[in-house]
């Protein structure tokens, strides 16, 4: 299975899927322009409209998104995250997701993704993943104070 711009653009697969949420990390962007008109009422969509450059800041859609695969997921939906290849701006959600969620480091998280599918986030979103680790961590830390 693609998880790219192009299955984005299969509904009929997509419903065979069984996906109820599509979560676009590269909304607005070239081939990826889809939107709530384009799924129709059977799919709940949030586009993120990131640029894979190591100098765009992600890290305010790491929350929101984080929050949408979550809300999808314990409601029993299906989520498709994508972007235009599928390695680097959707990777850095869902890895953001499941630090957020399942509190799992950053390792971690790229461990268990790594282990479906291949993922490069480029080096600026990694940064950026870094320091949420650590905020996660620190967060996690004083917690238990």
């Amino acid at each position: 299975l693609k998880l790219n711009q192009f299955m984005s653009h299969d509904k009929l697969g997509l419903w065979q899927l069984g996906v109820t949420h599509v979560l676009n990390a590269a909304h607005g962007k070239l081939c990826c322009k889809g939107s709530d008109d384009f799924y129709g009422t059977t799919v709940k969509y949030c586009g993120v409209p990131a640029n894979d450059l190591p100098t765009f800041d992600i890290s305010p859609f790491f929350y929101p998104a984080a929050e949408f695969i979550h809300q999808a997921l314990t409601s029993g939906g299906k989520v498709f995250v994508h972007c235009a290849v599928g390695v680097s701006r959707s990777a850095a959600l869902v890895l953001a997701y499941l630090m957020i969620h399942h509190n799992l480091s950053l390792l971690s998280s790229a461990r268990c993704v790594l282990q479906k599918r291949w993922i490069f986030p480029n080096r600026g979103f990694l940064r950026q993943l870094i320091a949420l680790d650590r905020e996660l961590q620190d967060a996690r830390q004083n917690e238990l104070k």
